[in-house]
């Protein structure tokens, strides 16, 4: 691990002497690599070179108490020792989970997807709220979202919404969201007070470059019409909305969002190059089935991950085992330490993979 970290560390040096040539900002390519190789190094080797400092603590704290001999200046050596071996001790974890393998789609954005599932017109009522869930998240990261397509029914709920959201490092939060969401409640139609229990999927998909995917012109049709619907947020009255036939899979785009045709395309196109990107992603997964036994971020969509239970307040994550009593706050869009908990679970799980 160290002849690594050594590694990265004359890495990062020889970037920011690339960094410093002055024909470098003329190819932004090349640019753009070395500034995301930086990027990615900084945080490694600033924590190994803390490692390195904390390793000579420990050395001269020894060595002043072999030579010490006031008792006072003893004392403050065993202070410094014992908490320069601590330290290095967390350095050791940060450092592993550091260099563990990353997600190459991880500092992606990404596209969302939300159906409503079993549960009927409150299930699609629970799909606008999760929606709204992942807005108020959005917002609160200073994250820009964008809606692509949704099907509402009349009394607010969504049978289906996609939307885009675009800010640094959205894949590696969002994935933990795929999955089914279950909700148990007195929906406000059920006149004998009895819990109804409801449920949605959320499918999360890293954004992808026109790189990343090709698509044949042959393959696809391309419609345009007027859009259409209840009316509301999702809808505009122009003849703009674009609708996309992916032949090879039978993927189906409509993209109505937009007032102008040409924004609406780019919209559609964007979410297909999505899904045919994930498609493909779900087949590596699908091929290394035992590292995904590991993974929380990328399982099985049809697996039920969370339920948010009203009467009691709870919102529980089956994955991980964790339940908070702040159902509010999590349907507002506080949903970080459900996050921050997954990620955790996920570094931890990858980590006693290698040691294996």
């Amino acid at each position: 691990m160290f002849d690594r970290l050594e590694d990265l560390l004359i890495r990062l040096e020889e970037i920011l002497s690339e960094l410093q040539e002055p024909d470098v900002a003329s190819d932004q390519n090349r640019f753009r690599k070395l500034m995301k190789e930086q990027n990615d190094l900084t945080p490694i080797v600033e924590a190994y070179k803390e490692y390195k400092t904390c390793k000579q603590a420990i050395e001269d704290s020894l060595q002043m108490l072999e030579e010490e001999s006031d008792e006072e200046m003893r004392e403050l050596a065993k202070e410094e020792l014992n908490d320069s071996k601590a330290r290095v001790e967390e350095l050791e974890r940060e450092l592993k989970i550091l260099l563990l393998p990353k997600d190459p789609n991880d500092d992606k954005n990404v596209v969302v997807e939300i159906r409503a599932g079993a549960g009927g017109d409150e299930a699609a009522l629970f799909a606008a709220e999760i929606y709204r869930m992942y807005i108020h998240y959005a917002e609160s990261r200073r994250w820009k979202v964008e809606l692509v397509e949704c099907e509402e029914i009349g009394i607010g709920g969504m049978k289906n919404v996609t939307f885009m959201i675009n800010g640094n490092g959205a894949y590696s939060v969002m994935k933990y969201e795929s999955g089914v969401h279950r909700v148990q409640r007195v929906p406000e139609t059920e006149s004998g007070g009895r819990i109804h229990t409801s449920t949605i999927t959320v499918a999360v998909m890293p954004e992808a470059e026109e790189v990343d995917v090709q698509i044949d012109e042959k393959d696809i049709r391309i419609d345009v019409m007027r859009a259409s619907g209840n009316g509301g947020q999702c809808v505009n009255t122009t003849d703009s909305a674009v609708r996309l036939t992916h032949y090879p899979t039978g993927i189906v785009i409509y993209s109505q969002t937009e007032k102008s045709q040409l924004q609406n395309k780019d919209k559609a196109f964007a979410l297909l190059r999505a899904k045919l990107y994930d498609i493909e992603c779900q087949k590596r997964h699908d091929a290394e089935a035992e590292a995904r036994k590991s993974q929380i971020g990328t399982g099985d969509r049809s697996e039920k991950i969370r339920t948010y239970n009203f009467p009691q307040g709870r919102v529980t994550d089956h994955r991980i085992g964790l339940t908070l009593y702040k159902l509010d706050k999590i349907m507002n869009g506080d949903i970080q330490e459900i996050i921050d908990a997954c990620i955790a679970a996920d570094q931890a799980a990858k980590l006693a993979s290698m040691n294996d």
